[in-house]
C-alpha cells in the first residue's frame, strides 16, 4: 500500500474515532472545560495526529491510548457525582468576588483578575456601577454571575402587577422566498393565507427574505431590500381600541339616562365588557 494512501486511511479512522470519542465524552462550549478535559482534549489531538502519520506502529495501539484518555473525564465525572471532594478537585468552587457592593479584593487576586477585568465581566452584564452589585460570583466556568441590589433591578409586569400573555416562539412561514407548510400547519394556517397577508402588506413572496407567525396569528416579514419598510399588522391594535370604545360609549349612556333600571344595565354591560378587555389586553397590545 502506497504510503500517502496508508497515512489517508489513518487520517479518516483518526478523526472518525475521535468524533465517536467526543461523543461519549458530551457535549460542552470551549469555555465550560474544566481543566481535565482540556488536558485531554490536547492529548487525544496529538494522538490522533501521531496515529495519521506514524506508520510504523500498529494503529490499534494509539486507538487504545486514545480510548484510555477519553475515559478520564467519563471516570472523572462519574466520581463527582459520587464525591463532593472530587467534584471540587476537577470542576473547581465558585468564588465571591463582590458582596454588599464591595469588592474582595482577596478573593479577586486568588482568580488572577485585575480591576479592570472585574469591570469588563460587569459591562458584559450591563452592569457599569459596582456600587449597584448585590452579589457577583465567579463560577467554576469562569462565567461571572451578578445579582444586582432590588432598588437597580429592572422592572418587571409582576412588579406593575400586569398580566401578559405567555411567551411562545413564533413560526417562521417564509424563509429566503419560499414558504414552508409544516411551521403553516402547526398553526392551522395554509399558503392561501400567506399570499392573502402578503397581499395586504402589498410584498411579492420573492422579496421576502424572512416571515414569522406569531401565536396570535400576526405575521412580520422581514424583506431583502432593507429600504423598504412593511407595515406592522395592526389589527389586534385596532381590535382593542374598539373594545375601549364600545365601553367607553357603555358608560356614557349609563350617565346620559334617568332610568334607572336601564342604567344598571349599561354600568353592568361596561363592566362585564371592562373584564372583557383586561382579560385579552395581553394578547393584543403586545
Amino acid at each position: 500500500m502506497p504510503d500517502w494512501l496508508d497515512i489517508v486511511i489513518r487520517s479518516f479512522v483518526a478523526f472518525a474515532y475521535l468524533f465517536i470519542l467526543t461523543k461519549i465524552i458530551g457535549k460542552r462550549q470551549i469555555r465550560q472545560i474544566t481543566y481535565i478535559e482540556y488536558i485531554v482534549g490536547i492529548s487525544i489531538g496529538s494522538i490522533a495526529a501521531f496515529m495519521a502519520t506514524e506508520m510504523d506502529g500498529p494503529i490499534y495501539h494509539s486507538l487504545i491510548a486514545l480510548t484510555i484518555f477519553a475515559l478520564f473525564p467519563v471516570l472523572l465525572e462519574w466520581l463527582s457525582l459520587k464525591s463532593k471532594k472530587v467534584r471540587n478537585i476537577v470542576q473547581g468552587n465558585a468564588t465571591i468576588l463582590i458582596k454588599d457592593g464591595k469588592i474582595l479584593e482577596d478573593n479577586l487576586k486568588s482568580e488572577r483578575m485585575t480591576t479592570e477585568d472585574l469591570l469588563e465581566h460587569l459591562r458584559m452584564k450591563d452592569v457599569f456601577r459596582v456600587a449597584d452589585v448585590e452579589f457577583a460570583l465567579m463560577e467554576a466556568s469562569g462565567d461571572l454571575s451578578v445579582l444586582l441590589k432590588s432598588q437597580h433591578q429592572p422592572v418587571t409586569p409582576q412588579h406593575l402587577g400586569l398580566k401578559v400573555s405567555p411567551a411562545e416562539e413564533p413560526q417562521t412561514v417564509i424563509m429566503d422566498g419560499v414558504i414552508l407548510d409544516e411551521p403553516l400547519a402547526n398553526n392551522g394556517l395554509n399558503r392561501n393565507w400567506v399570499r392573502a397577508e402578503l397581499e395586504k402588506a402589498g410584498v411579492a413572496l420573492e422579496n421576502v427574505f424572512l416571515g414569522q407567525v406569531d401565536k396570535g396569528g400576526q405575521l412580520y416579514l422581514d424583506l431583502y431590500d432593507d429600504k423598504l419598510k412593511v407595515a406592522q399588522p395592526i389589527e389586534m391594535k385596532l381590535t382593542f381600541a374598539t373594545l375601549k370604545k364600545c365601553q367607553a360609549d357603555l358608560e356614557l349612556y349609563a350617565l346620559g339616562t334617568q332610568d334607572q333600571r336601564v342604567k344598571r344595565t349599561y354600568q353592568g354591560d361596561s363592566q362585564e365588557l371592562q373584564k372583557v378587555i383586561d382579560t385579552v389586553k395581553p394578547l393584543l397590545m403586545r
